[in-house]
C-alpha cells in the first residue's frame, strides 16, 4: 500500500481539526482549503499543503481582516519573502503521524484521569488528587484517521509523565473507535514528546496570522 502524500495527510488533519474545534466545513480552493473558525483571535484560516509563492502573495494582498491565519506547509524561511506588513509568525508546526494501537497507560501516583466522548471528540482530563487541573487533550475520530488536538500540561506538572499519559490514552481511544492512524500538528516542544512516543514527522508548517499595527496599510 502506498504511503499517503503530504496533501492527503493535510486534508485528513483538516477534517479532524474542524470536528475538534467545531469549525465550519472546509471550502475547497485551487491551493488548498479555507475554513471559517469564528473566534475573535482566529476568524478564518487558509491551509495550503503545497504553498506556491503566487498563491500566498494573492492571499496576503486580499487579506483585510485581523485574525486571518495562514497554515503553510513549508518552513518559515521559505515563505518569509512572500509576506507583507502586518503578518506575524506563530511557532512552527510539524505534521506527524503514528499507527494507532491498544495501550494500557498507567496513571502516575497523585493524579486521576477522566475521559468522555461527545460529538465525535474524545476528551481526556488529568487532575491532581484534590481536583486541580494538570493536563488535557482531545481526539477527533474521522474514519480511518484520528486527529489529536489541544494537548496541554500545566507548567507546574510537567516532566511527570502526564503528556505521555494523555497521548497514550487518546491513542488507545482512537484504536478502539476503529481508526488506524493518528495525526497531529505539533509545536517544537511537543515534537520531542511525540517523537519519543513513536510519532513520525512528515512536513513542517509555517503558521502566520494577520495583526496589522496602527498606521499599516490594511491588506498590504
Amino acid at each position: 500500500m502506498d504511503e499517503p502524500t503530504v496533501n492527503e495527510l493535510v486534508r485528513a488533519w483538516v477534517g479532524g481539526w474542524i470536528v475538534s474545534r467545531g469549525a465550519a466545513d472546509p471550502v475547497d480552493e485551487p491551493w488548498g482549503w479555507s475554513i471559517d473558525v469564528g473566534r475573535p483571535e482566529q476568524v478564518a484560516r487558509h491551509v495550503l499543503p503545497e504553498p506556491a509563492e503566487a498563491d500566498v502573495r494573492k492571499l496576503v494582498a486580499a487579506t483585510t481582516a485581523p485574525g486571518t491565519w495562514l497554515k503553510l506547509f513549508a518552513d518559515d524561511d521559505t515563505v518569509r519573502p512572500w509576506l507583507g506588513p502586518g503578518w506575524r509568525y506563530d511557532v512552527p508546526g510539524y505534521l506527524m503521524t503514528v499507527p494507532l494501537a491498544a495501550e494500557r497507560p498507567v496513571v502516575p501516583a497523585g493524579y486521576t484521569l477522566t475521559s468522555w466522548s461527545r460529538g465525535g471528540v474524545v476528551r481526556v482530563l488529568v487532575r491532581t488528587g484534590d481536583g486541580r487541573y494538570a493536563a488535557r487533550g482531545q481526539l477527533a475520530v474521522t474514519g480511518a484517521t484520528a486527529v489529536a488536538d489541544q494537548i496541554e500540561t500545566d507548567p507546574g506538572h510537567r516532566r511527570r509523565g502526564l503528556g505521555s499519559l494523555v497521548m497514550r490514552t487518546l491513542r488507545d481511544a482512537g484504536h478502539r473507535e476503529g481508526a488506524a492512524t493518528g495525526l497531529l500538528v505539533a509545536t517544537p516542544e511537543g515534537r520531542a514528546l511525540y517523537s519519543a512516543l513513536g510519532w513520525s514527522v512528515h512536513a513542517t508548517m509555517a503558521s502566520l496570522y494577520y495583526a496589522p499595527e496602527a498606521g499599516e496599510p490594511s491588506g498590504a
